[in-house]
């Protein structure tokens, strides 16, 4: 390229650009060598984080992590009885915010249930379990129904931003007077 013609380019890409073009800066010798930084890699995620971040949220909302590291052994029943009252409705309003359960088999408990009542989570070994007397293969065609499970049908937690640290499930806080 001739210097008039790059002149005329650097002029009015300035111009209406801002910029150099990048091969009129490396023709005229003033390309820029962009150092990229190494991006710092994103903290892998695990298993754990999901039930860090629910205990979190009983905690904030409900403050269930104080109560259960509490002793409560001072107390008597009725004091115990009306702090459970409190903390039962707000756990349970903070789990229906963000998990929404279904019982694994719709059933009356104290009832003969067949097992086909569980629809396709009949086949999963994890969403019945059999007690009492089990026949030596493990499986039975039913039997009195004595708790109905619990699935999650749909998990809502909050998306966990990159540098959030789960394992924080309370700050401390302090008071400045």
């Amino acid at each position: 390229m001739s210097r008039i013609f790059l002149a005329f380019r650097s002029f009015f890409a300035i111009l209406f650009g801002g910029s150099l073009p990048p091969d009129v800066a490396s023709k005229l010798g003033y390309a820029r060598s962009e150092v990229k930084k190494a991006a710092a890699p994103a903290k892998e995620r695990t298993p754990a984080d999901g039930a860090l971040q629910l205990a979190g949220i009983l905690q904030r909302e409900a403050r269930l992590i104080d109560f259960l590291t509490e002793d409560i052994s001072a107390y008597t029943d009725d004091q115990v009885g009306a702090a459970v009252r409190g903390l039962h409705k707000q756990c349970a309003e903070a789990l229906q915010r963000h998990v929404r359960l279904a019982p694994v088999i719709d059933g009356v408990e104290g009832t003969y249930t067949n097992t086909t009542a569980a629809g396709e989570l009949a086949k999963d070994a994890a969403a019945i379990k059999f007690v009492g007397k089990v026949p030596p293969d493990g499986r039975a065609a039913g039997g009195i129904l004595r708790h109905k499970g619990w699935r999650a049908e749909k998990v809502e937690l909050p998306r966990i931003l990159g540098g959030q640290n789960v394992a924080v499930l309370a700050p401390a806080e302090i008071e400045v007077e």
